[in-house]
């Protein structure tokens, strides 16, 4: 039940089983009012069929739900920055540093700290500390004072059995991949529910459904689920490495050995990094393991040379795998001669490669043939339809891919749509993200300096013009008794989740990636909090946020703690026993507006040795009214005022951007993009504007929505009220429920 609730919440819902019809006249009970009015607290309202349910529960689960609530909004975690009262600056300077280091060095007069060191005369302002100012080593814990500052609450609806179900049915059925919230959601329901009877959408979703089978004792079920060898790497890795997307080894390894750096030479632990990667990536199977993977791979349906052209982009993975698996062995056995004629084709390479014969008639401008081999495999043509368009020209290349178009995944028909403004551009700059790796910034193609502007501009609206054709027609096709639609505004500001893997949890009700938040306010309260559970050590975690102007940049940081419309709570270097730690950073929306900011980019990095540590949390406060901070203990935390936050789970960031305030139109953008480096100023601003411009040209749900009401002759109506055909900001939470309409 628990985790059932984990899910709802996610969905802005609350998870009870057993409904039953209750008399509209029954009276609150104290208990159910009382657990309202701490709802509140945290920030949330219930809906009238939810407090009746509500009023239906026990004590007892009233109280398991309040707690569970309070877990999700880290009350009981502890937020004291190092700063008592961080709104007002301590003034502490470099000088302070410098005299504390030398005092330490020739143990001069001071007080001495708990961790040891000797703080002089006349240098940091001990009285407003909550730990040592010198070494970042927190002392004291303080508890959160002021809740319910919030101005907006957050309604919650009831959830039963059946939209849970339903819930589950979207989730395995989504056409786009499961961001990290979606799989952890849909790895919960797994477990609480039986698998329904619906076609899976996604490898990366299929994963999850072949371990609950192998976890049930069903190797033959999960056979039948593996459509090539492709799908059984998949798994096999992800089962190894956590990851649902094969990453290359030396990536994860070259990853592991950068987080490991450090600024400071004498703590650089790369070379131990790269000794210990190597070592978890080592493939052991036992018996067992090994027969059940040569069962899978000998009974594949596809024939012996598809299979080996399937194996060929990952051939030095799975040499490790046959290696590791002993297929060799099972090879000889009775029963396995696909195996054995798998391998023996594997070994020698007397497959084609198919990639190989494109490549060998592209290279000859064989466009004929190029295109009759791409049409073979429409999913690998619509991702290289930019690049050939360029290298052909437009007329015989879009000719060529509207024979096929229809055969094309939505999600790809939506994507070139979206993305030609930004490829077709002379001098752009796009950015891309390889597996398993950073965001980076890449230079326009060069073949596109042989193309006019208005060339170009023709090759853009052909892509369009055929794109939307072929959506309007798949919309057509459906039939439909529904005469109006409604089309909430706020839709048209919300992205469709195309091609974005989210590799953080939310926890609280979910945004997809590109979701503009307004400030209500006047104050943006950043917030990051790590540790918890964890022994007392040095862990240092930073908040920063980088201040784009037209012709500068500035800082707020560990380094740089008060700076124009922004104030930092003090850098915490060591996380104290169990309890975790926290740091924030105001941002003042009106005084960056008077100094013509542009952009302040919202940062967390893992300045320690590694990548973030898992489970820190990382989001942003804001209220119409203003927000307390205790001049006490400089706790800032208050549940009803969080907008949004995220949980890290990702094994292999070490900076991560978790949003963009848009200064002048007062919006925060979410976004998610890891980058390399142990501080901010290792973050590429054009990286963030390219990701803005792309997250810009993404289409929205409400124009999706437009799209599909023109196709079908739908009126859309200004209220919902009338409308056939309801599409507002509850439904479209659930985005992989939003996928249905990627009509395949």
């Amino acid at each position: 039940m628990k985790n059932l609730q984990k899910v709802a919440l996610r969905q802005k819902a609350v998870f009870i089983a057993d409904v039953q019809n209750v008399s509209e006249d029954k009276a609150i009970r104290p208990t159910t009012a009382n657990l309202v009015a701490n709802l509140a607290k945290l920030g949330f309202s219930v809906s009238e069929p939810l407090l009746k349910a509500l009023n239906q529960t026990s004590p007892k689960y009233q109280l398991d739900l309040l707690e569970q609530f309070r877990e999700v909004m880290g009350v009981n975690k502890n937020w004291t920055p190092l700063v008592k009262g961080w709104d007002t600056p301590t003034g502490e300077t470099l000088t302070d540093h410098i005299m504390t280091w030398f005092a330490n060095i020739f143990q001069a007069k001071g007080t001495r700290l708990q961790c040891g060191h000797i703080i002089p005369a006349d240098t940091f302002p001990l009285e407003r500390y909550n730990g040592c100012p010198f070494c970042g080593t927190p002392f004291e814990k303080g508890e959160i004072e002021v809740m319910g500052q919030g101005s907006k609450l957050k309604l919650l609806n009831l959830w039963t059995e059946k939209e849970a179900k339903a819930f589950f049915a979207d989730l395995l059925t989504s056409k786009t991949a499961l961001d990290a919230t979606q799989m952890d959601s849909l790895k919960i329901l797994l477990s609480e529910f039986p698998l329904p009877q619906v076609a899976v959408g996604m490898k990366e979703t299929l994963m999850a459904v072949i371990d609950l089978c192998i976890e049930q004792n069903q190797p033959e079920k999960a056979q039948s689920l593996f459509a090539s060898p492709t799908d059984i790497l998949r798994y096999l890795w992800y089962k190894h490495t956590g990851f649902l997307q094969i990453i290359e080894p030396k990536t994860i390894v070259k990853r592991s050995v950068k987080n490991s750096q450090h600024i400071f030479k004498p703590l650089d632990k790369s070379a131990k990094a790269k000794l210990e990667t190597k070592e978890l990536l080592n493939l052991k199977y036992n018996r067992a393991e090994c027969l059940r993977v040569a069962k899978w791979l000998n009974d594949l349906p596809m024939d012996t040379e598809k299979i080996c052209e399937s194996m060929h982009p990952k051939r030095g993975m799975w040499v490790r795998f046959i290696r590791a698996l002993r297929l060799a062995e099972y090879s000889k056995k009775a029963g396995f001669e696909k195996l054995k004629a798998i391998l023996d084709m594997f070994y020698n390479e007397t497959y084609p490669v198919w990639q190989g014969t494109i490549n060998y008639y592209k290279l000859r401008s064989d466009v004929a043939k190029t295109m009759n081999l791409l049409k073979q495999r429409p999913g690998l043509f619509a991702r290289s339809l930019f690049a050939n368009m360029l290298w052909f020209g437009k007329d015989e290349v879009l000719s060529a891919f509207a024979d096929i178009i229809d055969k094309v995944p939505a999600r790809l028909v939506f994507t070139l749509n979206m993305y030609a403004e930004n490829y077709f551009k002379k001098g752009g700059f796009r950015t891309v993200r390889p597996l398993g790796g950073v965001a980076k910034g890449v230079a326009a193609n060069p073949l596109l300096s042989l193309y006019t502007d208005e060339q170009l501009e023709e090759m853009k609206d052909g892509i369009a013009d055929l794109c939307i054709l072929a959506m309007k027609k798949r919309f057509a096709a459906i039939q439909t008794e529904s005469k109006t639609i409604y089309i909430d505004p706020m839709l048209y500001k919300m992205p469709v989740a195309i091609g974005d893997r989210s590799e953080s949890v939310q926890d609280l009700p979910t945004a997809l990636q590109g979701t503009r938040f307004v400030v209500d306010g006047d104050k943006v309260r950043l917030f990051m909090q790590w540790g918890t559970g964890m022994p007392a050590q040095h862990l240092d975690m930073d908040l920063s946020c980088h201040i784009a102007y037209e012709n500068r940049q500035d800082y707020c940081s560990y380094a740089h703690l008060v700076t124009t419309g922004c104030k930092h709570s003090g850098d915490i270097r060591s996380i104290p026993d169990k309890i975790g730690t926290a740091e924030y950073i105001e941002i003042s929306v009106s005084e960056l507006q008077k100094a013509k900011a542009k952009y302040v980019t919202f940062t967390c990095n893992a300045y320690s040795n590694g990548s973030i540590t898992p489970n820190l949390v990382i989001g942003w406060m804001n209220s119409k009214h203003p927000m307390k901070i205790s001049e006490r203990t400089g706790v800032a935390y208050d549940p009803s005022c969080v907008q949004h936050q995220v949980r890290v789970t990702q094994k292999l960031t070490k900076g991560l951007v978790f949003g963009v305030l848009d200064v002048e139109a007062a919006e925060i953008v979410w976004l998610e993009m890891p980058f390399d480096g142990q501080v901010v100023q290792g973050l590429d601003l054009r990286n963030i504007k390219a990701l803005l411009g792309k997250l810009d040209s993404k289409l929205s749900v409400g124009n999706l929505l437009a799209i599909k009401a023109e196709a079908q002759n739908l009126t859309i109506l200004e209220t919902a009220e009338n409308a056939d055909e309801v599409y507002d900001a509850n439904w479209a939470i659930n985005s992989a429920a939003v996928t249905k309409l990627l009509v395949d």
